[in-house]
C-alpha cells in the first residue's frame, strides 16, 4: 500500500463508515485510487461457469451498490466485479446508524436492508460500462414486495442486456423473511424463475446463487440438490453471518450481518462442505475473511474457482486486490500449479 493509500485510509476511519464509504466512491469517481489493470499470468488465468476471468481475484457485491464506479474498479485489479444488491424500485434500506466497523476483529457489521436506488439507474449505468471487463449484478428483492421471487426475475429482465453473470441473493440478514427464500420449495420456485428469465435473453448469461455461511447440514444438503437441478452455473459461499463468536469489538452486539475477519473459518468450512456434496460438479466463488493471498488460495484449495472480497479494504485499502491476486500467482507457482483449476478442491478434506 502505498503513503498515499494508507493516509487517505486514516483520513477515512476517522469518520463514521458509511459517510467513510460515501467518500471513497467520489474518491473513486476523481481518479484517486490504484489503477494497475488487471493483474494476470497464465497461472491467474481461470475460466468459470464459461466466462474468461484475467484472475480469480473478485469484487464482493455491495461496495458499489449502484454501478457509480464500474471504470475505477475495472481498472483497480480484480478479476472479476460484482455490483448491487439492486431491486426492482429505489428504496431507502433501514434507518442509520446501520454499518459499524470493528477495528478490533477486523471486521464490520452492516443492516443496509437493500438500499439502492433501483433498476432504473442500474441499467443506465451498465449499459455505459467497460466492455473489457468482467461485471455482474447482484439481485434483491423490496422490502415491501407482494412477490419477492418475482422482483429477481424482474432485476435480470431489465438489466440481463449488459451484464455477464447474475446473482440470486436470498442470503442477506437484512431484509425480513429473506432468508426463508433458502428454504427447498421456494428457492427451486424462485430459480425457476430466474432461468427462465435468463433464457428469454438473446444470450447466454451464468446465473449464481449466493448462500448464508449459517446454514445446517441438511439445509445445505437440500440447497445443494435445488442448485443441481434448476441448473445454476455457479454458488457464492458465503454471505455474512449472524454469528457474534469471539468479537471483541464493542459493536459486536449490533444486529446485521457480520463480515471480514471472523468469517473466514466458517465460510470456508461451508465452502468445502458444499464442495463435498456437489462433488466439485458446481463451480464454487469463496467470499468471507480474505484478506491475504493465502487466504484466497485457501478458498481455492478448499473447493473455490475463484473468490471476492469487500471488508478487508476496509483496513488495507482497494490496492489489496492486485497485492492478493499477485501473491496468488507466487503461491500457485510455488506448489507447482500451472493453473488454478489444478489447485481447485486440493485440500478441500482439510476443511470437511
Amino acid at each position: 500500500m502505498k503513503l498515499t493509500e494508507k493516509l487517505g485510509l486514516a483520513a477515512l476511519h476517522r469518520l463514521d463508515p458509511e459517510t467513510a464509504h460515501a467518500l471513497s466512491i467520489k474518491a473513486l469517481k476523481a481518479g484517486l485510487a490504484p489503477a494497475p489493470g488487471p493483474v494476470t499470468s497464465q497461472r491467474l488465468q481461470t475460466k468459470i461457469a464459461g466466462l474468461d476471468l484475467p484472475n480469480p481475484v473478485g469484487l464482493a457485491a455491495g461496495f458499489d451498490k449502484n454501478g457509480e464506479v464500474l471504470g475505477p474498479l475495472s481498472r483497480a485489479g480484480f478479476g472479476f466485479i460484482e455490483v448491487g444488491a439492486v431491486t426492482p424500485r429505489p428504496q431507502p434500506g433501514n434507518p442509520r446508524p446501520r454499518l459499524f466497523r470493528l477495528t478490533e476483529d477486523q471486521a464490520a457489521i452492516n443492516r443496509f436492508g437493500f438500499n439502492n436506488e433501483g433498476m432504473e439507474a442500474m441499467a443506465r449505468r451498465l449499459a455505459a460500462r467497460p466492455r473489457d471487463a468482467v461485471i455482474g449484478l447482484n439481485l434483491g428483492a423490496n422490502k415491501d414486495s407482494d412477490d419477492r421471487p418475482g422482483d429477481f426475475a424482474k432485476v435480470l429482465a431489465h438489466c440481463g442486456a449488459h451484464l455477464d453473470f447474475a446473482t440470486v441473493n436470498v442470503s442477506s440478514p437484512n431484509t425480513e423473511k429473506l432468508r426463508d427464500l433458502q428454504g427447498k420449495a421456494a428457492l427451486s420456485a424462485l430459480l425457476s424463475g430466474v432461468i427462465e428469465t435468463r433464457n428469454t435473453l438473446m444470450r447466454p448469461l451464468p446465473v449464481f446463487l449466493k448462500i448464508a455461511p449459517d446454514l445446517t447440514e441438511d439445509e445445505l444438503r437440500d440447497i445443494a440438490e435445488v442448485a443441481h437441478e434448476s441448473g445454476v452455473d455457479a454458488v457464492i459461499a458465503s454471505n455474512t453471518t449472524l454469528s457474534r463468536d469471539g468479537l471483541r469489538s464493542a459493536h459486536r452486539d449490533e444486529a446485521g450481518g457480520l463480515s471480514g475477519a471472523p468469517l473466514f473459518e466458517k465460510s470456508t468450512r461451508v465452502l468445502a462442505r458444499f464442495s463435498h456434496l456437489t462433488d466439485g460438479q458446481i463451480p464454487l466463488i469463496g467470499v468471507g475473511g480474505i484478506s491475504t493471498a493465502e487466504q484466497a488460495y485457501a478458498k481455492i484449495c478448499a473447493g473455490a474457482s475463484a473468490v471476492q472480497f469487500y471488508t478487508a479494504m476496509v483496513f488495507g485499502g482497494i490496492s489489496l486486490a492486485a497485492e492478493i491476486a499477485r501473491g496468488l500467482d507466487d503461491l500457485l507457482a510455488r506448489d507447482g500449479f500451472e493453473t488454478v483449476a489444478q489447485a481447485v478442491g486440493s485440500k478441500r478434506q482439510d476443511w470437511i
